[in-house]
């Protein structure tokens, strides 16, 4: 399987070209792919502040949460795993760790892939895209058949490669039009219009309003979404949409707050923690007791300590993984841990290490019924080929991949997301799957 790196880096420019008619899904994207990075990066989404699963609480400790010793055995089969490690950014070195207990994990309790044992070839972009085209280069030459890209900031540099070499790739998340719609070996593991567009219009009518008010930070890449993706889908919903921008670095937002008083409406926030506690304290100024929905960066420890409590409570927030609550996910993961990642730091509460764990173990559990010899020809056959199953570290989302998820972005392998209401100190209760309707053949 070896390949001409020089080729294979030519094709990046003709390849990164989006056509006008992708240009706003690509920003739907980008942006969603950026808001994993600040979960996953950021180690202050809800770390240090919820109860950490103890999986020895089972009556049968850890061993009854792994399940029966099922050893893989025979030839072992090598799968890339690409991470933009530690950069000067993001810090997303925890990802390697995960990948190696998860691994563990498979090996020696799931039969590995297909009953052989997993080995991984590991590689770090840095977040810099010619290390990420280095990366997807030595993954063709070390012949891996598969790749897990948990969560990275440079995934079209990782993607052009290994698409062009016909080798799966599996994302925790992905932010590029041309990977979406991609129907020949890719696989996304997060709806991305979910959090940002199909949400609020679901709890708009689970509370009989008619109208969403989003209240957003005014970037292009937000402003992008809202102003040409979103108004679609909402008017074919049936749900107005109402978009007030506000501009980065506003400490107060009680003048634009003031337009929410007198209103039926379920208001959106989008931004960071420091944008949304502006938000929330400038409708808790006006008196706004209206429902409030916002993705997962706005609530951090930081937000916790600014905005008092009784706002808080009842917040709806959206995930990709059900940390900080006791559940089968999170008693799965820490019970991996446990036996596993002895010594190896990993944080369990963490959006991102379980998002990494979910990665890993949906590829295994993809290619569950794959017979023969493993292949990446073989591997995109059985993936494209499952049924649905539960999303594993996602408790309760199921996934299904092959283009039947959605038509418009085949690549991706989920409906709707994980959501989670606060209590009253702002940490999450239990999450339930939003728009997760069943995945038909």
């Amino acid at each position: 399987m070896n390949m001409d790196k020089t080729r294979i880096a030519s094709t990046r420019p003709a390849l990164r070209r989006s056509r006008d008619r992708t240009r706003a899904l690509a920003a739907l994207a980008v942006l969603a792919g950026s808001l994993v990075l600040v979960a996953c990066g950021g180690g202050d989404e809800g770390e240090g502040a919820t109860t950490v699963p103890n999986a020895t609480t089972a009556p049968g400790g850890v061993e009854e949460v792994l399940g029966p010793v099922a050893a893989a055995s025979g030839t072992p089969v090598k799968i890339g795993m690409i991470s933009d490690g530690k950069g000067a950014v993001t810090d997303l070195s925890f990802e390697g760790p995960v990948a190696d207990a998860t691994i563990a994990y498979l090996n020696e309790r799931l039969s590995g892939l297909a009953g052989h044992p997993i080995e991984v070839v590991k590689c770090d972009t840095l977040a810099d895209p010619g290390k990420g085209t280095d990366c997807a280069n030595r993954m063709v030459e070390e012949d891996v058949v598969a790749v897990v890209v948990g969560s990275s900031s440079v995934v079209e540099s990782i993607w052009t490669p290994l698409h062009e070499s016909k080798i799966p790739v599996v994302f925790g998340g992905a932010n590029a039009a041309t990977i979406l719609t991609d129907r020949e070996s890719t696989f996304v593991l997060v709806d991305s219009a979910f959090s940002m567009i199909n949400l609020p219009i679901s709890l708009a009518k689970e509370n009989k309003l008619d109208t969403v008010t989003v209240v957003a930070i005014d970037v292009p890449s937000v402003m992008s979404v809202y102003q040409k993706v979103a108004p679609a889908a909402f008017e074919k919903a049936g749900v107005k949409l109402n978009l007030v921008a506000i501009p980065p670095g506003t400490a107060d937002m009680t003048p634009q707050m003031q337009q929410l008083v007198g209103t039926d409406t379920l208001v959106q926030l989008v931004g960071s923690d420091s944008f949304c506690i502006a938000a929330l304290n400038g409708m808790r100024t006006v008196g706004f007791s209206g429902p409030v929905t916002a993705i997962a960066q706005c609530i951090t420890d930081a937000t916790r300590k600014a905005v008092p409590g009784d706002t808080l409570k009842n917040v709806t927030v959206s995930a990709t993984a059900p940390v900080g609550t006791d559940n089968p996910s999170t008693k799965l993961f820490a019970a991996v841990v446990e036996a596993y990642g002895e010594g190896k730091g990993i944080e369990v509460n963490r959006q991102g290490s379980l998002s990494m764990f979910t990665t890993l173990a949906a590829l295994q559990s993809a290619t569950e019924n794959l017979t023969g010899d493993v292949t990446s020809e073989s591997i995109i056959a059985a993936i494209k080929a499952m049924p649905e199953k539960p999303l594993p570290g996602a408790d309760p989302m199921k996934f299904r991949c092959g283009g039947l998820a959605n038509p418009a972005t085949p690549a991706v392998c989920v409906r709707g997301g994980l959501v989670t209401s606060l209590d009253d100190k702002g940490q999450p209760t239990g999450y339930r799957a939003v728009g997760s309707t069943p995945i038909a053949g």
